[in-house]
């Protein structure tokens, strides 16, 4: 029988105030009920104020071919948060943040029914500016749309969008509007 070399993906496991407790592997983690996790979302803006959305790739385990956030995803342990978040943004979407900084943090747990996974997450939020060409990775991005406040709310309307996208976003805003410097109806 074939075995597998490759190294599980571990993540850091958190109480509520989002200290480290222990380690876990990434499936396990979101196995329901789920366990509490470190994860970060990113948003990223075009120099007019517009969002920039990804929709998962179709073969993604978790919540495929929905749209979501720019980026977003876990920490290795003991990992920065904001390195992970600068890693990603690379690996997914092939440019680097003009400016990336802190948007606060939200704790939350979101059964996906789809797939029967459960985000159980201390999330670390991130604001920032692209201003480069994307070069999405098609293993991880289906499509990406640069969107305004109104088209967000129709899109949000007739698409599917991952579970913690609406959670993500409202306690981003704050942040989004200080540090990203859009205000246009963020």
């Amino acid at each position: 029988m074939p075995h597998s070399t490759a190294a599980p993906i571990m993540l850091e496991l958190v109480d509520e105030e989002g200290t480290t407790v222990g380690t876990a592997e990434k499936l396990s983690a979101h196995l329901a009920p789920g366990r509490l996790h470190r994860a970060f979302s990113v948003f990223l803006f075009d120099e007019t104020g517009r969002l920039l959305l990804q929709r998962r790739a179709l073969g993604k385990y978790h919540s495929p071919g929905v749209w979501s956030n720019t980026c977003c995803g876990h920490p290795y342990p003991g990992e920065a948060p904001f390195a992970a978040a600068v890693r990603r943004v690379g690996e997914e979407l092939g440019v680097a943040p003009a400016l990336l900084r802190e948007a606060g943090t939200v704790r939350y747990n979101h059964p996906d029914p789809a797939s029967g996974l459960v985000e159980q997450e201390y999330n670390h939020l991130f604001a920032g500016l692209v201003s480069e060409s994307l070069r999405p990775d098609p293993d991880e991005i289906a499509e990406t749309a640069f969107v305004t406040p109104e088209e967000l709310l129709k899109r949000h309307a007739v698409e599917p969008f991952s579970a913690w996208f609406m959670t993500v976003l409202d306690a981003a805003r704050p942040g989004i509007r200080e540090v990203a410097g859009v205000s246009a109806g963020w």
